[in-house]
């Protein structure tokens, strides 16, 4: 099997750019994939929001396959309609409306079904309670008479003078009450504190709004992740040791936890030991300084990528990944298939 190269970090470019291009396309093969192809799970936020894991002998073509899946073809749930029945405040209708369809659902899309062009009507008697998510936003915003006289901020002497998301009310369509007796807690807004306006006494907002399924290429609120990022595997290497003023500079030339300074008992002063690489940035800081340049090696490797999900919330990193490969196996089945019948 031909070794996997590494792509040399130069000052001034990549002088094996070339070497990497013919790695990682003309000299493909199925069975090496097969043999050297593994997925490291690195780790995953406290929140189960973020995940990161390392995919191992594969190309930066399959890794950017699955980022452009995630971004836009895995479905997740979000407000399409909104019906203003009064808004006083000082936003214009259209701009409530793109505040509102841009607010993070709790909702698991896989509990629902896509809608049809028929089915997304005006009407409500006719709307699916398996296609479809009813929401109310009702506000407005008064004087607070038990406020402390001597208090000059809006939230203290005013009543709802903050619209916030947790003023959005979940309302059971159809049957949806009985399919779904804790809605309150499945379906509602995945914050609280999210900003939509601000008001003053007189103002007011009332709105319906339905929510249904949909996919990233359609319009970006339906995107389920807040972003998907993948990077080439660092490896650093240090050609001498480094020690006093030239470890403090080493250690700020790369990112945060990369290189850390340790006492040396014997010289009694400071010395750089690298911890990590994978935390590296490629910022080539290094490079400034003439004492460091020519002592530090940069490299990536070619088939080893670094992949970083970070979920809205509604469904775990891990589990949208897992819909992004389904995704990707049915376009290449179908994909076989066209070819079959052309045969």
């Amino acid at each position: 099997m031909e070794k996997v190269p590494r792509i040399s970090i130069e000052e001034y470019g990549i002088p094996n750019a070339a070497e990497y291009s013919n790695f990682q396309f003309n000299k493909w093969d199925i069975n090496r994939f097969r043999k050297n192809f593994k997925v490291n799970i690195v780790g995953q936020s406290e929140d189960k929001r973020e995940l990161e894991f390392d995919m191992i002998g594969c190309t930066a073509a399959l890794i950017n396959a699955f980022r452009r899946i995630l971004l836009s073809e895995v479905p997740s749930m979000a407000i399409d309609k909104v019906h203003i029945l009064m808004n006083t405040s000082l936003i214009q209708d259209e701009v409530l409306a793109h505040r509102l369809g841009l607010l993070p659902l709790k909702a698991d899309p896989s509990l629902f079904e896509y809608c049809t062009a028929d089915e997304r009507l005006d009407d409500e008697a006719e709307m699916n309670d398996g296609t479809t998510l009813k929401y109310e936003l009702k506000v407005i915003c008064s004087k607070n008479t038990s406020a402390d006289k001597y208090s000059r901020l809006p939230e203290d002497i005013y009543n709802n003078s903050r619209v916030k998301s947790k003023a959005i009310k979940w309302i059971p369509l159809h049957r949806q009450s009985e399919l779904y007796p804790n809605g309150k807690e499945l379906f509602g807004m995945l914050e609280d504190e999210i900003l939509i306006a601000k008001m003053v006494p007189g103002q007011e907002i009332d709105a319906i709004l339905y929510a249904v399924k949909g996919i990233g290429k359609d319009h970006a609120k339906f995107s389920p992740v807040a972003t998907a990022s993948y990077r080439l595997m660092p490896v650093i290497t240090l050609k001498r040791r480094f020690f006093g003023t030239e470890a403090d500079l080493l250690e700020k030339s790369f990112s945060k936890g990369t290189i850390e300074l340790v006492k040396n008992e014997k010289r009694g002063e400071l010395e750089a030991r690298l911890v990590d690489a994978r935390y590296d940035n490629c910022s080539r800081n290094v490079f400034r300084h003439e004492s460091l340049k020519n002592s530090v090696k940069l490299e990536r490797i070619a088939d080893h990528f670094i992949f970083n999900v970070e979920s809205v919330g509604a469904v775990e990193p891990g589990v949208l990944f897992l819909q992004a490969v389904k995704v990707l196996k049915k376009k290449c089945r179908t994909f076989l298939d066209e070819l079959d019948s052309i045969n």
